[in-house]
């Protein structure tokens, strides 16, 4: 038996060792692409026949607290009039669509092409929002901007010129953060955002591999959503699914991270929970949808296979660390017996894996921060406290993984925007609910305190550092939700690092 609990936990750890290769080839991806000089075709904007129209689409979902700022916003954007529409796609089922209306009627009357589009359902989504939209839009191309966005006023002049390329179909933008420094939580999530857009997206366009539309501040060209099939709302990740059937038709895509569009981080755990659970298993409905046509497609590298992959699972190894996190306790008590010392001589290797994971962070957030004063022990307190608070939503996406692995069915639920910026003030609290898996959480959340306990016990720390980790994760993610705000002071600690 126990032969066998460390044979599974080697192949944990084996798998999450490989997922960090795919990441170090990423970071040598990213080296090599900043010496890359990134340029787009000449595009005179002072010639009206070089100018493409262009159709940007707003969709809007009970949205009441960020509509009047995002309209404004696109407002202002700097581009020829009678070469721009934009729609917004109004799925609203409370008061905000009066509100949305009248915005729009204001800015009508003083001459800015703006429509509100209306359904009677929602069905599709958001992707059925931006299909309904399609049927109608005059646009070339097509931008696509979620309500808690807010593009600077040249956004289409700075991407628009690169469909000089008549290959391309997706021009994707790097996401800012209104609101990163609102709580522990913002900040921790803009250090996932930072290292996916810096290090992943880059990595990946400049080795010529898949990447993804985003949602959201990007534009497309509307033959390539013609013709890889339109908007599908049969997975919860539509941009993912329409990225990937678009490029195994050939197009390319290109990605901007010297272009920012900023937009508002959940700031609640339960908000947060929810996007999270929509990301997780849309990725898992895609890589059962995708993948396949992936590995068929004798246009894919091995290279992009072998990408593809671990981008289609990435979120699968949040269920991997729940599995390595569980079957650490028996491993903890298999350690110090010389029977299995052969198995776990040659498990030390993986090792590397943390410290392949420290590095490639390092990176994405070495380039972000280039201009100022960098921390060491900043950029650490952030890495641990992120990963742990990564494990301890585990259970979380772990549930929303398999849903999607095995084709369980969800509606698409919206990630709630508040328009609070960086005042964090009171907490905006929600009411406890006691679900069962916030007892199974709690229950971890003992297990792991068992597992250190346990060490100190024995006295063997090698998983010391693991389950403390796992403990703090659980530990946060079970009093979040019982709107304990205990971790409300650790910004101020993170940032205080700064200077040291």
């Amino acid at each position: 038996m126990g032969t066998a609990i460390l044979i599974i936990f080697g192949l944990l750890m084996l798998v999450v060792f490989l997922y960090s290769l795919s990441l170090l080839h990423l970071l040598i991806n990213f080296q090599k692409s900043r010496n890359q000089k990134v340029t787009s075709q000449n595009w005179d904007f002072s010639d009206p026949s070089q100018i493409p129209f262009v159709t940007v689409q707003l969709p809007l979902y009970n949205d009441k607290p960020v509509v009047e700022r995002l309209l404004r916003n696109i407002s202002k954007l700097d581009y020829p009039l009678d070469k721009l529409e934009v729609q917004v796609l109004d799925d609203s089922t409370d008061d905000s669509a009066a509100l949305t209306a009248e915005i729009i009627s204001e800015l009508r009357s003083e001459g800015f092409p703006i429509e509100h589009i209306t359904r009677t359902h929602r069905k599709g989504f958001k992707a059925g929002a931006l299909k309904a939209g399609m049927a109608s839009a005059k646009g070339e191309f097509i931008a696509i901007f979620d309500s808690d966005f807010l593009p600077q006023p040249d956004w289409l002049k700075k991407t628009v010129p690169y469909f000089k390329d008549d290959s391309l179909g997706v021009v994707q933008t790097r996401w800012g953060h209104l609101n990163e420094d609102y709580s522990l939580l913002t900040r921790l999530q803009a250090f996932l955002l930072d290292y996916h857009f810096i290090l992943e997206q880059t990595g990946r366009n400049f080795g010529k591999h898949f990447i993804n539309f985003n949602g959201t501040a990007g534009i497309w060209r509307k033959s390539c959503i013609l013709d890889a099939g339109n908007w599908e709302g049969d997975t919860l990740t539509e941009d993912l699914d329409l990225s990937y059937r678009a490029q195994l038709k050939g197009w390319n895509f290109k990605y901007l991270k010297e272009v920012v569009t900023p937009a508002e981080l959940p700031i609640t755990i339960e908000a947060a929970r929810s996007q999270q659970f929509r990301w997780n298993k849309g990725a898992a409905e895609n890589f059962q949808k995708n993948y396949r046509k992936v590995l068929k497609d004798k246009n894919a590298t091995f290279g992009t296979r072998v990408h593809s992959f671990f981008h289609l699972l990435n979120s699968s190894f949040f269920f991997v660390v729940l599995l390595m996190g569980i079957i650490s306790i028996p491993v903890l008590f298999l350690l110090d017996n010389p029977s299995y010392s052969e198995i776990l001589t040659g498990m030390t290797v993986f090792i590397l894996s943390p410290v392949i994971f420290f590095v490639t962070y390092y990176a994405a957030y070495r380039e972000l921060h280039k201009d100022q004063q960098l921390s060491i022990f900043r950029f650490t307190g952030l890495f641990f406290t992120f990963f742990s608070i990564a494990m301890g939503l585990s259970l979380h996406n772990s549930i929303a993984i398999l849903e999607g692995h095995f084709g369980k069915k969800s509606e698409f639920i919206r990630t709630p925007k508040f328009n609070l910026g960086n005042k964090s003030g009171a907490a905006l609290k929600q009411p406890v609910k006691i679900t069962f898996q916030l007892i199974l959480e709690i229950l971890l959340m003992l297990l792991f305190a068992f597992g250190i306990f346990s060490s100190f016990r024995i006295g063997n720390y090698s998983l010391l550092p693991f389950h403390l980790m796992m403990f703090f994760g659980f530990s946060y993610v079970v009093l979040a939700s019982l709107n304990v705000e205990l971790f409300r002071g650790i910004k101020s600690d993170l940032t205080g690092f700064q200077n040291l």
